[in-house]
């Protein structure tokens, strides 16, 4: 029956002459009523009477009569419709054409789509009923379903004509250069004299709310909007985003111009998402939506609701991510220009809820600018670990030299008395002078507590640098933002320990020098750490004044990591010696002239080591740490000499000879890896007293007498046990030599009875 009611309304927009208008349209609409009435019989006869449909039969075939006697009567009607029609076919299709469109449009596709959407749910319903095997259900619900998908199919066609994207090829839509070729195009105009509620293409989104497809178009959209409209506008200063409106239609496309930073604020930002969303909202997304049947009782939403409830919380995301996180202040004086960024933010809000595509009070887009302090402290902290990451990483050898006068400038604090939420005893003055009168009445020196002079890598004395400024900023912050800074300071140090040693770990086992100045720059930070946490005590949040600001408890790590690496340099160079002293051949048979040669060697290899050590220690090592690492190498060398010496058999004549020459190479060009360095003429006290810091000096040199002296002497220089040989050689050892240098007679008998 509405396939006929629709084929007669056809005929009448396609054939109609001069016919009286008034006269049809009244015989039209006494049709159409008479088909609704016949519609709605059949309806509640299939409604009420299905469970009974065989004995009710009769009444449905005596309304099937009616039916054809109706169609006979439409069927003479259109008969006489075309006979006048065709007196006149031109006249009657200009006149009506408009006619035609609006019902094309009107009829078929709102109209229909309300009649489908009826049909839908009545078979839904009786569907729903407990014994539903209606053949003629079934028979409506397929071809319910294929007349669906057919307008479907036709709306999707329509739609790809309305909203048009011009998209860069999908390789290149992550530059610039491709964004600027992204475009929206939009119909605007509707057809003459068309009355429709909004543009044109908020009429066809309306169709597919009625067949419940919106939802997927809108997605599409939706994502499309984001990739190559919103986010570019967030993540490109450059880009401003440019509506060229045309006679039927509106293109939003970008136009570039040179940034002035490298991130947009968030206030420019968000304008031009504003821009967007406000030609969005003219031209599409200001339309109310018609519900599905059974959501009628729902409130009704608009293209704007929907579309919001999908993109929102990734463009939310986005400009957090990319726009607010890179607003945030990096120094506490400048947190209350924020509230420029918040109040901008809160005016963003509200004008996307004036457009309703934000529905609800507080986003997380306005939490993350409101909650600045947390994010500010959280951004410091980041910002402070890695800055001081890249300073560990950065080259060890950049190095500056520390003195007794210099020190890290220290910031200036405020005074401990005053300032609202610092009202702690005033701590009292320790040192008040240069000088300190002690109980005996003598002065402590003002270098007492002062590291020695020493050369420190550059990246370290930032490293300090950096921990006293972010202190400072503690001392200016919320308690909670204070707190954060205090422990981010202590992470510096603790990940200084672990990195530091691990991601150098090479250079330091190989290079002298950097195991030096490593050991110098944990030095450095424990003489910090030692007053660092005392020196803020009193100018930091009431939470940590009492005892929990500190940083002595790391101050044995930091020796302890500093002295492991220099001493495990020490035994790389004690391993050296003795290999390079190994090819000496003993010392033995020395006036065989290869011996003699390989044991020459080895001496100026060893002393030629202790030298190249000299030049990359002794002005980066404190002096006294240089002696006694040098004295200790110099001492390993002795060491080994005096032992295999003192094991030698026999040495003739010749052969103490020989060896005296060699123990006195060493004992005039050893002392000379302690010479001072020009500037340091004030410590030449140090480096001039080579016994303290060679153990075996006295005894290598006892043993160059040996070699040199007869039997009268040696005991003359054992003393009974009291003289300087008997204080550097058992009397073992004495025989041992004795035996090895002087032949068995009387003489040496009477010898080495008096060495006891």
């Amino acid at each position: 029956m509405a396939a006929q009611a629709g084929s007669l309304v056809a005929a009448v927009l396609a054939h109609s002459g001069r016919l009286d208008k008034e006269d049809l349209g009244t015989r039209i609409g006494r049709l159409s009523r008479r088909v609704e009435e016949l519609k709605g019989e059949v309806c509640n006869m299939i409604n009420k009477k299905y469970d009974e449909f065989l004995p009710s039969m009769q009444s449905a075939e005596e309304l099937v009569a009616q039916v054809d006697g109706l169609s006979s009567s439409i069927a003479l009607l259109q008969a006489g419709i075309e006979n006048q029609v065709q007196r006149d076919l031109n006249v009657a299709v200009a006149e009506f054409t408009e006619l035609k469109q609006q019902l094309e449009r009107d009829t078929l596709v709102l109209s229909i789509l309300k009649k489908l959407q009826e049909a839908r749910s009545s078979l839904k319903m009786l569907q729903s009923r407990k014994g539903f095997e209606l053949k003629i259900l079934k028979a409506l619900g397929t071809e319910l379903t294929v007349q669906t998908q057919n307008i479907l199919y036709h709306l999707g066609d329509e739609w790809q004509k309305l909203a048009v994207w011009k998209l860069p090829p999908s390789k290149e839509s992550s530059s610039l250069e491709s964004v600027m070729h992204s475009e929206l195009h939009l119909r605007t105009v509707p057809p003459k004299e068309e009355e429709i509620a909004g543009p044109p293409v908020a009429c066809v989104l309306q169709a597919f709310a009625v067949l419940g497809e919106l939802h997927t178009k809108l997605k599409i959209f939706g994502q499309l909007l984001l990739k190559y409209i919103l986010k570019p506008l967030i993540l490109y200063p450059s880009l401003q985003p440019f509506a060229e409106e045309q006679p039927d239609a509106l293109i939003l496309r970008f136009k570039s111009e040179e940034p002035y930073w490298d991130h947009s604020s968030p206030m420019e930002v968000f304008d031009k998402i504003k821009l967007v969303f406000e030609v969005l909202h003219k031209y599409l997304l200001n339309v109310p939506l018609e519900q599905p049947v059974e959501d009628k009782n729902d409130c009704r939403v608009t293209l704007a609701e929907q579309l919001g409830d999908m993109i929102w919380e990734e463009l939310s995301d986005c400009l957090i991510q990319n726009c607010l996180v890179n607003s945030i202040p990096t120094n506490s004086s400048k947190l209350e220009q924020y509230i420029e960024v918040i109040k901008s933010t809160e005016e963003f809000e509200k004008a996307l809820r004036n457009m309703h595509f934000l529905k609800g009070d507080t986003t997380d887009l306005l939490k993350y600018a409101r909650n600045v302090n947390s994010h500010f402290a959280n951004k410091k902290c980041q910002d402070v670990i890695v800055a001081a990451r890249n300073l560990m990483t950065s080259e060890i050898h950049n190095t500056v030299k520390i003195t007794p006068d210099s020190c890290v400038a220290l910031p200036r604090l405020p005074d401990p008395g005053s300032g609202d939420h610092l009202k702690m005893q005033k701590p009292p003055q320790l040192l008040c002078n240069d000088m300190v009168n002690l109980e005996n009445e003598t002065k402590l020196s003002q270098y007492t507590f002062s590291l020695p002079t020493c050369r420190i890598s550059s990246s370290v004395e930032q490293l300090m640098e950096l921990a006293y400024q972010t202190l400072l900023e503690a001392t200016a912050s919320t308690d909670q933002c204070c707190i954060q800074l205090f422990y981010s300071v202590r992470n510096i140090f603790q990940l200084f320990y672990d990195v530091v040693p691990t991601y150098h770990k090479e250079n330091l086992q190989k290079l002298p020098q950097l195991a030096a100045i490593h050991h110098n720059n944990c030095m450095y930070i424990a003489h910090h750490l030692l007053t660092l946490g005392h020196q803020f005590r009193y100018c930091l949040t009431n939470i940590l004044c009492d005892g929990a600001a500190t940083f002595v408890d790391l101050v044995p790590g930091f020796r302890r990591l500093g002295m492991e690496c220099f001493l495990a340099q020490m035994r790389v160079q004690k391993g050296e010696i003795l290999e390079r002293l190994s090819s000496a051949r003993n010392f033995s048979n020395m006036d065989d002239e290869d011996n003699y040669c390989a044991a020459n060697k080895a001496l100026r290899q060893v002393l030629h080591q202790l030298k190249r050590l000299g030049k990359v220690w002794q002005d980066v090592l404190p002096v006294n740490v240089y002696c006694k690492a040098m004295g200790t190498l110099l001492n390993t060398a002795l060491t080994e000499i005096v032992t295999r010496i003192t094991a030698l058999e026999d040495i003739s004549a010749e052969d103490a000879d020989r060896l005296y020459s060699l123990c006195r190479t060493m004992v005039e060009e050893g002392p000379q890896v302690f010479t001072p360095l020009a500037e340091e003429d004030k410590n030449k006290k140090y480096q001039e007293e080579v016994p303290v810091y060679v153990q075996k000096w006295m005894t290598f040199k006892e043993l160059m007498i040996i070699l040199q002296a007869n039997l009268q002497e040696i005991v003359d220089q054992w003393a009974d046990g009291k003289g300087p040989l008997a204080a550097e050689f058992s009397a073992a050892e004495v025989k041992s030599l004795i035996r090895a240098l002087f032949q068995n007679t009387e003489r040496r008998a009477a010898a080495l009875a008096k060495i006891k």
